[in-house]
């Protein structure tokens, strides 16, 4: 498994830190993972959203310092890539 990527999406609103999100799996194959830092407390209930819309595994999520949330999402194996050729629905 691929592990170290880091979007650090703090002090960004909905739906900033999805796209963020979403933009650093597309570069990665199935399995690699990425964590999210982000502080918009939305985030909460659209990665766990986006995870189960795009394929992708929410790994885990927990709290940090300053109402900060880290979430770990491993890219699925089915998830568009970057060459795929996206739809508005796979964002």
């Amino acid at each position: 498994m691929i592990t170290g990527r880091l979007v650090d999406a703090r002090g960004l609103l909905c739906p900033l830190p999805v796209l963020r999100l979403r933009k650093a799996l597309l570069d990665l194959p199935p399995g690699a993972t990425v964590r999210l830092i982000a502080t918009d407390p939305m985030a909460a209930v659209d990665v766990p959203h986006f995870c189960r819309q795009g394929g992708h595994a929410m790994v885990a999520m927990r709290e940090l310092d300053e109402g900060a949330l880290e979430f770990t999402v491993q890219r699925g194996p089915s998830a568009p890539s970057a060459a795929g050729g996206l739809t508005p629905e796979d964002i």
